[in-house]
C-alpha cells in the first residue's frame, strides 16, 4: 500500500475509535521524498550564502543530509564546532522566528529576502544579545553560538543546519527539504 495510504487506513482505524493491531508498513512502502525539483536547487545555488560557523573550513564539510535518524532523514547538516563558537547569519532576510523545541533546543528561523526559503538553525547555547522576532538580518550578522540544546548529545557541540522551500503559506516550520551540502562548499 502506498504510504499515504497506509497513514490514511491507519487514520481510519484510529478515528473510528477502533482498537485493531496494525502492522507497520513493508520497506517497500515506505519511500523517500520525492526529488527537490530543479528549480528549487537552482533558486538555493542562485544565493551568495556565508558559511554559517566562522572558523570552519568549509571544505571540511560534511554531507549528513540523506542520514538516517530514528524514523526519519536527518535532512539537515551538522557542522561540529567548539561550543560557543560564532553563528552567523547566511543569507539577508528576516528573522521570522526564535524557538525553544525539544529536538532542536534554541533555534532560528530566517528566511530569505523573496521570502521562498527557510535558513533553520538549532542546537545553539544562546542567541545573540538583541536578536528578536522580525528583525533584518544581513549575511554575516550574528545570531547565536554553537552548542548543544535539544537533543544533540551534550559532549558533541554542532550547528546543525537545515534549508527548506516555503510553500505558499510562508509556514516558517514547514516546507520542502533542500540539501545545502553544495551551496556551502562553495560559500565563505
Amino acid at each position: 500500500m502506498p504510504r499515504v495510504g497506509w497513514v490514511a487506513a491507519l487514520w481510519c482505524v484510529m478515528s473510528a475509535g477502533a482498537v485493531a493491531q496494525v502492522a507497520a508498513p513493508p520497506p517497500s512502502a515506505v519511500t523517500a521524498p520525492a526529488s527537490p525539483s530543479t528549480d528549487a536547487l537552482a533558486l538555493l545555488s542562485a544565493r551568495p550564502l556565508r558559511f554559517p560557523v566562522e572558523g570552519i573550513d568549509p571544505d571540511k564539510l560534511t554531507d549528513t543530509f540523506n542520514d538516517g535518524r530514528p524514523g526519519h532523514r536527518h535532512e539537515a547538516l551538522d557542522i561540529p564546532a567548539p561550543r560557543g563558537t560564532r553563528v552567523v547569519a547566511v543569507d539577508d532576510g528576516p528573522l521570522v522566528k526564535l524557538f525553544t523545541s525539544k529536538a532542536g533546543g534554541l533555534t532560528v528561523y530566517q528566511f530569505d529576502p523573496s521570502g521562498r526559503l527557510a535558513y533553520y538553525y538549532a542546537h545553539l547555547d544562546r542567541y545573540a544579545d538583541g536578536l528578536q522576532e522580525g528583525k533584518p538580518l544581513r549575511r554575516g550578522d550574528l545570531i547565536g553560538y554553537v552548542g548543544t540544546t535539544g537533543n544533540a548529545p551534550p559532549d558533541a557541540p554542532h550547528l546543525h543546519f537545515a534549508v527548506f522551500l516555503l510553500g505558499p503559506q510562508k509556514q516558517w516550520w514547514k516546507g520542502e527539504a533542500l540539501n545545502p551540502y553544495e551551496a556551502l562548499r562553495r560559500a565563505r
